[in-house]
């Protein structure tokens, strides 16, 4: 995988077909009707009138469902000549797995095999799918996202130009602007990964409908690199200057149109759209930017809450250290970095407010973050937790990160301590 930073570029794209689009900005967390009652759907095949038709969509709950939860909810558009059944029977574009119980899916059924949108028809179905899911189980509104595979990619487009303000980000895999683009003036997390060598969906199209989020988003306008054909390899590019909230994603690969690209490392896409989409956990995106390294990053992921992420902990940390393990994931570029980790309780009991000690590489300084705070920018940081994450499980983890520019040393930090314990590294 190569990883690169930003060099100018970028044009946007016309609209078309689909309903209209309401007003800027994404809601709060708020708990639909379904929360706190017995389930009113189940795992399997559901019916429903939509636009005078009959519309049939599948349903995964997650395993022990508890209506006192507000869940994230997914839905998955199925390509040309597909059906729910193949997005249901392929995990969700693989994203069940991932989910680890946290996660409603939605494989909605395509009239003829696709999404023409004639007229909208297909934006009102997924509002009346919305509408009934929440009024039937308990979801949480301000974590709705959509992804798909060429039309059904195309389908994921639609909505981040008709629903920026219901869907919180949509991944498109190897799409076009097949469903139309009605409205298409709003900012939404936007991810998407296309083939170079793409002969059904040409990668200029992809690029033209990356660069009307770009520039959606208030992202600084850019060409990123692309592998070279042959080389079995894929390229991420993660956009600078995105309005808080609302960040680019670009991955290029050397394929063709295909929504389950894999390299030398395996299938990479579902782990990276899942990365992006839990990113966002108990976050709303605000309408500019963020500066300072305790704000949430200005590039690259968002995911504190819309004031920021806490100074600390809310009550402070009320367990003593316990036994630990960090995963530190690096992707850098020129001048800058982005750094992932993710912090395991490996103890026998709960974790409730923490802090992770670790020293920068020489010559590295966080410039944002998420879901911690991070203090000093630079030499020896401490990470505290968000309003929303301090209590950490058995066995459970939380997933952390910032980014940083560089002079050239991009190694992780050689230790971490959470909470006093020093813990292994993973």
């Amino acid at each position: 995988m190569l990883v690169a930073t930003a060099i100018p570029s970028g044009a946007a794209i016309s609209g078309g077909a689909g309903g209209s689009a309401p007003g800027s900005g994404v809601g709060v967390l708020a708990a639909t009707a379904g929360c706190g009652k017995a389930p009113a759907l189940a795992n399997g095949t559901h019916s429903m009138q939509s636009g005078g038709k009959n519309r049939t969509f599948i349903l995964r709950l997650p395993n022990n469902y508890d209506n006192s939860r507000p869940y994230r909810l997914v839905f998955g558009f199925h390509w040309l000549n597909g059906n729910a059944n193949a997005v249901a029977s392929g995990n969700y574009y693989g994203l069940l797995p991932l989910s680890n119980n946290s996660t409603i899916f939605v494989a909605p059924e395509g009239l003829n095999a696709g999404w023409a949108n004639s007229g909208g028809e297909d934006v009102t179905f997924t509002d009346n799918m919305i509408q009934t899911i929440g009024n039937a189980l308990c979801v949480d509104t301000a974590q709705i996202f959509s992804l798909g595979f060429s039309y059904g990619g195309g389908m994921s487009y639609a909505l981040a130009c008709a629903r920026a303000n219901v869907f919180r980000a949509v991944a498109i895999y190897a799409g076009g602007v097949l469903s139309g683009c009605n409205g298409g003036t709003q900012p939404i997390a936007y991810l998407h990964a296309h083939g170079i060598s793409d002969n059904v969906l040409s990668i200029s199209g992809g690029r033209s409908m990356r660069d009307r989020f770009v520039r959606n988003n208030g992202c600084t306008a850019a060409s990123p690199p692309e592998p070279t054909q042959g080389s079995g390899r894929h390229t991420e590019f993660h956009y600078s200057g995105c309005s808080a909230g609302h960040p680019v994603a670009w991955y290029a690969f050397d394929g063709g149109h295909t929504g389950s690209p894999s390299d030398s490392g395996g299938q990479w896409l579902p782990q990276e759209t899942w990365t992006f989409f839990t990113q966002f956990e108990g976050t709303t995106p605000t309408t500019g930017p963020t500066t300072g390294p305790t704000t949430g990053p200005t590039t690259g992921p968002t995911t504190g809450p819309t004031t920021g992420p806490t100074t600390g902990p809310t009550t402070g940390p009320t367990t003593g250290p316990g036994a630990c393990r960090v995963t530190s994931t690096v992707n850098a570029w020129n001048t800058g970095l982005t750094e992932s980790l993710t912090i395991t309780n490996t103890g026998t009991t709960a974790v409730n407010g923490w802090s992770l000690v670790f020293t920068l590489p020489s010559g590295q300084t966080i410039t944002s973050g998420w879901n911690a705070s991070y203090s000093p920018s630079s030499g020896q940081v401490t990470a505290r937790n968000a309003s929303y994450n301090g209590a950490i499980a058995p066995n459970a983890s939380v997933s952390i990160g910032f980014q940083a520019n560089h002079t050239g040393n991009t190694a992780r930090p050689a230790s971490f301590t959470l909470n006093g314990a020093a813990c292994s590294l993973a």
